[in-house]
């Protein structure tokens, strides 16, 4: 039986046709670790995962989930803002992964922020290659929310479609801010 995937699951199902064996993808908001351990097992023992946090707590908990699957080495863990991701990355990249919001089960005040978050999604559309995605998962029901969820919509409605194709994927009738996704993808360019 076929059901509807929440926004975060079909972030994993898009990212998935996406990256190969060998890959540097990065997952710009590192959280609890599960999207960093998801990208490890896809880019296998040849490649790269870049993971930030702003919160030693996510890059202590993203730690111990990839001891416990012996992936560590694929993953560079960078305890610094998504903003400062061009800092960072040197390479192209197949695929980045955000999930806006806070940290669960942590400090409900850090939350991500629409001017850090805009800085990191032009840098990475620039690391991006050609017939990459990124996906970001808009999580609007924390003070702020709402306002980074307009305006990051409100950027990728303009990008150029004949570089991009952007998605936007979200339940429309459940209540109290459901989350949702967008998908960004950079077209191949002859």
């Amino acid at each position: 039986m076929t059901t509807i995937k929440k926004p975060l699951l079909m972030a994993r199902e898009l990212v998935s046709g996406y990256v190969s064996p060998g890959d540097t993808v990065v997952d710009a908001t590192a959280g609890n670790g599960y999207d960093t351990l998801f990208l490890a097992e896809l880019v296998g023992e040849q490649g790269k995962v870049y993971s930030f946090d702003i919160q030693s707590e996510a890059i202590s908990r993203t730690t111990s989930k990839l001891l416990d699957a012996n992936l560590l080495p694929r993953v560079r863990l960078i305890c610094s803002g998504h903003e400062n991701l061009a800092s960072y990355l040197k390479e192209k990249v197949s695929a980045v992964m955000f999930n806006l919001g806070y940290l669960p089960g942590s400090d409900h005040s850090l939350v991500t922020r629409p001017e850090t978050t805009l800085t990191a999604l032009k840098a990475s559309l620039e690391k991006l290659t050609p017939g990459g995605i990124i996906t970001i998962v808009l999580y609007s029901g924390h003070a702020g929310g709402e306002e980074e969820k307009k305006i990051i919509l409100d950027y990728c409605s303009k990008l150029d479609q004949n570089f991009y194709t952007v998605l936007f994927y979200g339940m429309i009738n459940w209540k109290n801010h459901p989350p949702s996704l967008l998908a960004i993808e950079k077209k191949y360019i002859s």
